[in-house]
């Protein structure tokens, strides 16, 4: 695998990151009620299905890590119930995301990761699972950005991937994060 394939990982890590910030900074802006509220998707609330993006990568993560945590991530589906609990929280899973790819080599992504499903050991390899975990985000993240839609909130824009051009859109997030764009594409 040459080390070009490592970079993209890395990099679907951090613009993970990023739009889970630019996500969850936008939800700031609403009520606890409207946070709460009903409303059409798997997981029919902001809050339910923010909470679920990151009970899933708690168990994902862990895994990656070596852990064995497994469904006991899901135990409380809704382990931050206010967004000022929830945005900190994310943000940490998604450091842990970000650290687990920053350590990649080609070797690693074709390794076998375990995951714990109580009932099994679903074993994977890292490559796929990391994809995986980065479609789930994109997918819930998705229906959330939907959700927004339906209140005052004007929802973020999503669709972004790192283009060079628009560096100096993204300074300021990044200056947020504590990143540069170096930090996302080193060699």
């Amino acid at each position: 695998m040459p080390a070009g394939l490592v970079q993209t990982y890395r990099a679907f890590a951090y613009n993970n990151a990023w739009a889970n910030h630019r996500l969850l900074t936008a939800c700031a802006a609403l009520s606890q009620a409207d946070f709460e509220a009903a409303r059409t998707g798997f997981f029919p609330s902001l809050q339910r299905t923010l909470n679920h993006i990151h009970v899933i990568d708690l168990f994902y993560v862990d895994a990656l890590e070596g852990g064995w945590l497994g469904p006991a991530a899901w135990k409380n589906q809704v382990p931050h119930p206010s967004l000022a609990a929830l945005k900190p929280a994310q943000a940490v899973i998604d450091k842990r995301l970000i650290a687990i790819c920053d350590a990649l080599t080609p070797e690693l992504l074709d390794g076998l990761v375990r995951i714990n499903r109580d009932t099994r050991v679903q074993i994977e390899r890292r490559d796929r699972l990391l994809m995986h975990l980065f479609q789930h985000q994109i997918h819930h993240r998705g229906q959330a950005h939907a959700m927004l839609s339906e209140t005052n909130v004007p929802p973020p824009q999503l669709d972004e991937f790192f283009a060079e051009g628009e560096a100096p859109l993204r300074a300021s997030e990044f200056d947020q994060l504590g990143w540069t764009e170096k930090t996302v594409w080193k060699a």
